[in-house]
């Protein structure tokens, strides 16, 4: 498998779908007040960076980088197609990102993730990319619902 990564507007039509998909995802599976997960329109602000995995031209996976305070960015709308799933399109995302965030002067990036069972795929594949759980940072609290992970890069 050969992806190409790129910086995409996620009002692009794949892009937008499937950012989608994993907001209806977030929002199935955690209550209303506890989901974060940003849509398309709150991804277009000028401290986020959305990139897009290909291959052939077909979108595979989406992710995206948040700078929320200096040197420190933010992980956000990690998502894997679901025919792509198991395949390495999200750990590559994830290292796609984290050599970005150190290309643009970051030198650690955090997420906040489920803490239940949905989200056991993407906890295993932070902790298997060097992410360990921490405190919460930014303005989020944890709650039995949700972890923050932290790397140092």
């Amino acid at each position: 498998m050969v992806l190409v990564f790129a910086i995409e507007d996620p009002l692009t039509a794949d892009v937008r779908a499937l950012l989608q998909t994993h907001l209806d995802f977030c929002h199935e599976v955690t209550p209303a007040e506890f989901s974060f997960a940003l849509d398309v329109e709150k991804l277009r602000a000028p401290e986020i960076t959305v990139f897009a995995a290909r291959e052939d031209g077909v979108l595979l996976g989406v992710g995206a980088l948040k700078v929320f305070e200096p040197g420190h960015g933010e992980l956000k709308s990690m998502h894997t197609a679901q025919a792509s799933r198991g395949k390495g399109v999200g750990r590559a995302m994830v290292d796609h990102i984290v050599e970005y965030a150190k290309s643009v002067g970051l030198n650690r990036v955090s997420l906040e993730t489920g803490s239940h069972p949905p989200y056991e795929p993407a906890r295993k594949l932070y902790e298997s990319c060097g992410f360990t759980l921490s405190d919460a940072f930014g303005d989020y609290e944890l709650s039995n619902f949700n972890l923050c992970m932290t790397k140092a890069i």
